[in-house]
């Protein structure tokens, strides 16, 4: 008869076996301090950008002040600076989740993969849509809370696939994106807190909880 070591060995194996075909556990937590830092990278850039148009006060873009002439290239650079901010994260966040994968022998592309890959893209992709309209309709003023309504929607979606830390991740962004709906004015400091600093809260609160235990064990 099997001691009761044993058996409890075996159950914990099973379990891993059932939370790795159920979960996509190879996102790396690092990549939420990266994005972070690439979010507040383009957040500076747009800010000094605007200086040389806008009178910034407090954290504030009031584009309605913008004239005429001047107004294309400032959205015209906000939208690019927004698809290399988008790019980079995606890029680097691919980068540590395939080197992770590889590293604990784990497939990258599978069917919880996929079905993570689709629950996040839904959301993001109708809030991409979304937002475009708000720039033809020239409501930039509910760009910043859209984009975070939106994104912590796709988070809080895709949450079921992936780590648990992700759903508290995609609820701490929607909240910032209601609130930022009360405070249009301050749409640009809601931006840095939720994509900037609560990434990199988040990233390194899971790299305590997550990544350096399996690096201690």
């Amino acid at each position: 008869m099997k001691p009761q070591t044993d058996y409890l060995e075996d159950i914990k194996e099973i379990r891993s076996i059932m939370e790795r075909s159920s979960k996509f556990i190879s996102l790396n937590t690092v990549s939420g301090v990266f994005v972070g830092i690439i979010a507040l990278i383009g957040a500076a850039a747009a800010y000094f950008y605007s200086h040389g148009y806008l009178e910034i006060d407090n954290l504030q873009f009031n584009l309605s002040n913008t004239s005429i002439h001047s107004l294309p290239q400032l959205v015209a650079f906000y939208v690019v600076d927004a698809v290399c901010i988008l790019t980079a994260s995606i890029l680097v966040s691919m980068w540590l989740t395939i080197r992770k994968a590889r590293k604990n022998s784990l497939p990258i592309w599978d069917i919880t993969s996929k079905r993570l890959f689709i629950n996040m893209m839904i959301p993001l992709s109708v809030g991409g849509i979304f937002c475009l309209i708000l720039i033809y309709h020239e409501l930039y003023v509910l760009l910043a809370p859209s984009t975070l309504l939106f994104y912590g929607l796709a988070l809080f979606n895709s949450s079921k696939y992936t780590m648990k830390g992700i759903k508290y991740l995609g609820i701490a962004e929607i909240l910032l994106g209601l609130t930022s709906a009360f405070f249009l004015g301050l749409g640009f400091f809601f931006w840095v807190l939720g994509f900037g600093i609560v990434h990199i809260v988040y990233g390194i609160i899971n790299y305590f909880l997550y990544e350096q235990k399996s690096v201690l064990k």
